[in-house]
């Protein structure tokens, strides 16, 4: 089955130890490697997906899932030209779409998986409160099967300090509500990527955080 090659890893590693301009146009070749690597294993995924999860179907491209390498240092301290990492958002508008989607970052020290919605616009983030308001037990069996059949939790550190407007302190789902985004995650090791059964293991991943993914749409209305 299909996972990633130990080279994109290693040239991930190099270009974390040479980021300049001038380096990595001597690798071009190594980076057009790791990124058909990556991009093959995207496309895999999207596949696989397509299988349990209505929102995704095998129309979606590659391509227009993963994030760019190059980075914009127009308004960061850090100068460095490119990212030492690949990424790719997955879902029906690839990485752009503001709604929930899959996510995974590739990264010789940092790998992992998410799913949900990071950092909604204001009238989802007011829709997913509203549901949690009204439909609050359900998200709380959620979260605990995620802790329970996946051994995953929700992230909560992205949250307000004191409650929404609208909600009291005392709310049941107060700490839910005060959440700025909604994404499960698994961190994943560089052997986890590279075994020959990463896309099963992956896949098997997302569909424990696939309640998680629905309960959002159906928050928002998003067919």
């Amino acid at each position: 089955m299909a996972h990633i090659n130990q080279n994109t890893f290693t040239f991930l590693k190099d270009l974390q130890n040479n980021n300049t301009r001038e380096w990595f146009a001597e690798e071009k070749e190594r980076y057009e490697a790791a990124l058909a690597d990556v991009r093959l294993f995207v496309a895999d995924l999207i596949i696989e997906l397509s299988k349990f999860d209505p929102h995704i179907t095998t129309d979606i491209q590659a391509n227009k899932c993963l994030f760019r390498i190059y980075r914009d240092t127009r308004f960061s301290k850090d100068k460095t030209p490119y990212k030492n990492w690949f990424g790719a958002g997955i879902s029906k508008d690839g990485r752009k779409l503001d709604g929930p989607e899959y996510y995974i970052h590739i990264s010789p020290e940092n790998s992992f998986i998410a799913c949900g919605y990071w950092r909604p616009e204001k009238k989802h983030l007011d829709a997913i409160r509203q549901e949690i308001d009204y439909n609050g037990d359900k998200f709380n069996r959620i979260v605990a099967e995620l802790k329970e059949v996946g051994g995953l939790e929700l992230e909560t550190e992205d949250k307000l300090k004191r409650p929404p407007a609208g909600y009291d302190a005392d709310h049941a789902a107060i700490e839910f509500l005060k959440l700025k985004s909604f994404v499960a995650h698994k961190a994943l090791s560089n052997t986890d990527l590279t075994d020959k059964k990463a896309l099963d293991n992956i896949i098997a991943c997302y569909k424990t955080m696939l309640p998680l993914k629905q309960y959002l749409h159906e928050a928002i209305d998003n067919d």
